[in-house]
């Protein structure tokens, strides 16, 4: 157990913010939360969302009626895409000025409540733009309350201090984190979430399993980082596939709903590093690209260059989906394509190859590495060195299946 090799003479920064009311029904809870917002003086909210599952799963019509049995006006942008630009976030926070917004509202994945947390910033730096806010010209200390209404099980967003947005023209997926921007409360409903196509459910889940993976293995992971990454990949690796045959099952909905949470408030205390920083140029050059696919196919190469560093951990962490493993760096192969074999056998067997991406696209992908903000600061907290050298190799090892 992580007991035994984690240094417990290292000074760890152990990070839990946000009250999440979870389980079957919490959509209920946005009543007290907007009696909450109205105690502070909250008269308007900005409602960040896109254009169908707000709908579709009942939660606008809990929203709704919230706000308007305690005299709190909407303002509604319903135009947040996958990868949201910076461009709809300042079309939404003119929207939530105008109207004099004062809190913000997030309904759905990470993209809506991301592009949320980022116009809770702007609503209280007028002057600022979202371009100002990912190329870091700025450093914010503080934003109106946000409020994050979960409809995916996989980004953590609902409890962590990171957003991210994409600035279009220049292929830039940059990511930022700031305490201000924690949800004042969240809601984790796993009966939103029983529509959630299959491929949706594949992807959301294999996210929150990158996010442990690296959480656990930071140069910063502390044992809550760890034990959450543990219990994150034995949920995933049970009950994914029984969401996958019954996607109505509300008890498998709750266990990835589970695990998503406290996989994000596993990074939120160990971070990220490769898998999130080199998915973000893959999405950049192509928008379309769904976030948990990317990582899907970055995974075994980041694996494989990861585990001589962090062999007992990741032997632990990767029991339920890769048995067999002893915890020896030797065997970084061995973990990595059993991880491959995971992948295929819940339906993600996909490659860079398989989305589009060339041999030629590398060059630019670590080109965006180096020069996307943000990304330096996750490749210094991996386990092994980042290089171009090693970036390239993982980009080169994810092209197509490990031989």
């Amino acid at each position: 157990m992580w007991d035994s090799y984690f240094d417990m003479n290292a000074v760890s920064e152990i990070r839990l913010k946000t009250t999440v009311f979870m389980g079957p029904g919490a959509i209920a809870k946005i009543d007290f939360i907007a009696s909450e917002l109205k105690k502070r003086g909250v008269n308007q909210v900005l409602c960040m969302t896109g254009g169908r599952s707000y709908k579709l799963t009942g939660a606008w019509d809990h929203v709704e009626a919230a706000c308007k049995k305690h005299g709190i006006g909407i303002t509604l942008y319903n135009k947040v895409t996958p990868n949201p630009t910076t461009d709809a976030i300042d079309e939404a926070v003119a929207m939530g000025k105008a109207d004099g917004a004062k809190a913000v509202i997030g309904i759905g994945g990470g993209s809506p409540i991301d592009a949320g947390k980022s116009a809770a910033i702007l609503l209280a730096y007028p002057d600022k733009t979202a371009r100002d806010l990912y190329m870091a010209d700025f450093v914010p200390d503080h934003a109106v309350p946000t409020i994050a209404i979960n409809l995916t099980h996989g980004t953590g967003t609902e409890v962590d201090r990171f957003a991210v947005a994409t600035i279009t023209d220049k292929n830039f997926k940059p990511a930022i984190a700031y305490d201000c921007i924690y949800p004042l409360y969240s809601i984790d409903d796993p009966a939103l979430m029983t529509k959630l196509s299959p491929d949706q459910t594949r992807y959301v889940s294999i996210d929150a399993v990158n996010h442990v993976v690296e959480a656990a293995t930071s140069v910063v992971a502390n044992p809550l980082s760890i034990a959450f990454g543990i219990e994150t990949v034995r949920l995933v690796a049970k009950y994914l596939p029984k969401a996958i045959r019954n996607p109505e099952d509300v008890k498998a909905r709750y266990a990835l709903l589970y695990a998503s949470m406290v996989a994000g408030a596993g990074f939120d205390n160990g971070l990220l590093h490769y898998t999130h920083a080199l998915e973000h140029p893959l999405s950049g050059l192509k928008p379309e690209l769904t976030h948990g696919l990317g990582l899907a196919m970055l995974l075994p190469a980041v694996i494989l260059e990861c585990y001589p560093a962090r062999a007992k951990v990741l032997a632990e962490l990767l029991a339920p989906i890769v048995p067999g493993l002893d915890g020896d760096p030797d065997e970084a192969l061995d973990a990595a394509k059993g991880v491959e074999r995971w992948l295929a056998s819940v339906g993600v067997p996909q490659k860079l190859k398989d989305a589009g991406f060339t041999e030629k696209d590398i060059d630019k992908l670590c080109e965006l590495t180096e020069t996307t903000p943000s990304l330096a600061g996750l490749l210094s907290c991996a386990p092994v060195a980042s290089s171009p050298e090693r970036v390239r190799r993982i980009y080169t090892n994810s092209m197509s299946k490990m031989a």
